[in-house]
């Protein structure tokens, strides 16, 4: 098991760092700093696989575990959003339609499913950018990059 902890790693392709932060073997959370916290370890597995993607490899972080300490509803929602693959891109709509639970057509799911992607503490790791018509966790310049990253752009 790897320490607890924030690692970071400068990423070109961004033109700043993507910082983890680590409890564990769990991911509790993923931001784009343009300089990383001073106590930043560079090295751990999951930067290479993130370096790795913006490399423009199709990693898939589904397997990777994840701690969502939030309400149950906003955690459901990204935790179908987990589901969806590498380079296919999804609605509001059909994401509030495949969580368990939740109907499109009443508004106050979609709105909660807006405020969860909103919300979402580990960008990339529970792709938000792979929901074309939603709010994201990440700036929204990493975001698009993202949206590139895998032709959804």
């Amino acid at each position: 098991m790897e320490p607890a902890g924030i690692y970071a790693r400068a990423i070109d392709y961004l033109d700043r760092y993507v910082q983890v932060g680590l409890a564990g073997d769990r991911i509790i959370a993923v931001s784009f700093p343009e300089t990383p916290a001073n106590d930043a370890a560079t090295d751990h597995p999951l930067l290479d696989r993130l370096e790795a993607y913006f490399e423009g490899e199709p990693v898939s972080f589904e397997s990777e575990t994840v701690a969502l300490t939030m309400a149950t509803d906003h955690r459901d929602v990204l935790e179908t959003l987990r589901s969806v693959p590498y380079g296919e891109g999804i609605t509001v709509e059909a994401l509030t339609r495949m969580t368990p639970g939740l109907d499109p057509d009443a508004e106050a799911d979609v709105r909660l499913v807006r405020s969860a992607l909103a919300e979402n503490p580990v960008p990339l790791v529970v792709p938000d950018h792979r929901v074309r018509d939603g709010p994201s966790g990440a700036p929204p310049g990493v975001e698009q990059k993202l949206r590139s990253i895998e032709g959804l752009a």
